[in-house]
């Protein structure tokens, strides 16, 4: 069996890590794993087919740093600024490779991104303007793509904002998550790798903290976890990690392993 490779292209919350004008230990790190740019990952299949998850505003960035140079598809959890801005950027892999970019998203995400980025809908776009081209997804039926199939899993953002997480064989990666109903909850056992935002040590309201992560990775008992969406309230990449328990680690931009 050939391994597909999981890439954490960024690992911080909306403000990414620094942020602008603070001073704290984990802004004023030297250390390259504290700094975060907003959360966003990519699989890369064994045919060498990219498929990212969510382009906030770093995609660019992100892209040029891992050498990217073309994208398969591009799957959006929800619709936060963060984790859409930068999809106007998808034009240079328009031009590169003569074909639109294929977007997998609920009917609620495609609307908000067609609000965002009207003109790329509008019946006579500029020339220049990205190429998009949906497929519906929902929370109840697999999807494919390059022949990889996908498991979409419903979780809360908060009370009301649905985020999609999606689960690719033994790898389940969900971000942007407070809370998981029991019917989703079902979708994560049996895997061995478990990817989860962990905002930072404290309660908040639309996200898990490090405490309540932990609880989920106690109860579904991956081989390995990582956490992701940091905020800089966490702390230092390495005073952190040395208190996590033996399998769990705090994500950072670039970290990439091999899965099945």
């Amino acid at each position: 069996m050939t391994n597909s490779k999981f890439t954490f292209l960024g690992t911080g919350t909306s403000q990414g890590v620094p942020i602008i004008g603070c001073h704290c230990a984990a802004c004023a790190s030297l250390d390259a794993r504290d700094k975060r740019l907003r959360t966003s990952a990519m699989v890369t299949l064994p045919d060498g087919e990219n498929i990212v998850i969510d382009a906030g505003p770093d995609f660019r960035q992100q892209m040029l740093r891992e050498k990217v140079e073309d994208v398969a598809a591009i799957l959006f959890t929800h619709a936060h600024n963060d984790h859409i801005a930068g999809l106007d950027d998808v034009r240079a892999l328009n031009f590169k490779h003569q074909k639109p970019m294929p977007l997998f998203a609920t009917p609620s995400v495609q609307r908000d991104l067609k609000r965002r980025f009207d003109y790329a809908f509008s019946e006579n776009p500029y020339p220049g303007a990205p190429r998009l081209e949906f497929t519906t997804i929902s929370k109840d039926e697999i999807f494919e793509v390059g022949g990889c199939k996908i498991q979409p899993i419903e979780v809360l953002h908060g009370r009301e904002t649905t985020v999609l997480g999606f689960r690719f064989g033994d790898l389940t990666y969900i971000t942007d998550c407070k809370s998981i109903e029991y019917k989703e909850y079902k979708k994560l056992y049996g895997t061995k790798i478990l990817i989860l935002n962990a905002l930072h040590h404290k309660e908040h309201h639309s996200h898990l903290n490090i405490e309540q992560a932990l609880d989920i990775v106690k109860e579904i008992q991956p081989e390995r976890a990582f956490f992701t969406h940091i905020s800089h309230t966490m702390g230092v990449q390495k005073e952190v990690s040395g208190t996590l328990p033996k399998g769990v680690e705090l994500a950072f931009d670039g970290l990439n392993f091999d899965f099945y």
